[in-house]
């Protein structure tokens, strides 16, 4: 069996300023040149879904082809984990139901405690997020989505944001042409109904 260990992050700056950077802080990983890909953000967003950078142009498709479906949960840890901790988590890969199980880490580090929690619409300091959460609620996918509906779990989700978020997307998008099963909804006026 192989258990492959991949390292994908987001560095916002060149590999001139990164490389010295991670000499200093991850010298084990042996981080060189050729390990790095210089892009723009939305070629990062291309390479993050498993698509090809060269053409942005996907991401005007709403069905996308070849789509890998899977349940995921995330959560933040409190306290560093111990090497012991990350060597039992380790061994679980070697099980036969983990063939295809993921771990990924997403190191914030203390800088989520310096952003007050309604600066900006990422607020989620006390160990809640997920990419999409279902389980919390979902707008209905046809025809227009309520405030009242989408403010079900999107409160729960943005927390005091989540108004300031609608008055974004009313200004932005107000036909709502952007749009999922848990986007923030604009505020429709009474001729729209």
């Amino acid at each position: 069996m192989t258990i492959r260990a991949s390292f994908n992050s987001i560095f916002l700056g060149g590999i001139d300023r990164l490389l010295p950077l991670m000499q200093k802080g991850f010298p084990e990983l042996g981080l060189v040149r050729e390990d790095c890909t210089e892009m723009s953000w939305i070629q990062s967003i291309l390479y993050f879904a498993g698509f090809p950078i060269e053409s942005n142009e996907v991401l005007l498709n709403r069905t996308q082809p070849n789509v890998r479906y899977f349940k995921a949960k995330s959560d933040y840890v409190q306290k560093p984990i111990p090497e012991n901790g990350l060597e039992g988590i380790w061994r679980l890969f070697y099980e036969p139901e983990a063939e295809e199980a993921e771990v990924i880490l997403s190191p914030y580090g203390g800088r989520m405690d310096e952003i007050s929690e309604s600066a900006i619409p990422f607020p989620h300091r006390a160990a809640y997020i997920n990419y999409r959460d279902l389980d919390i609620g979902v707008n209905n996918n046809e025809g227009k989505i309520s405030y009242a509906q989408a403010s079900v779990w999107g409160i729960k989700y943005f927390k005091n944001n989540f108004d300031r978020l609608v008055r974004v997307k009313t200004a932005i998008d107000p036909e709502n042409f952007f749009r999922n099963e848990q986007s923030i909804p604009p505020r429709w006026t009474k001729k729209d109904d």
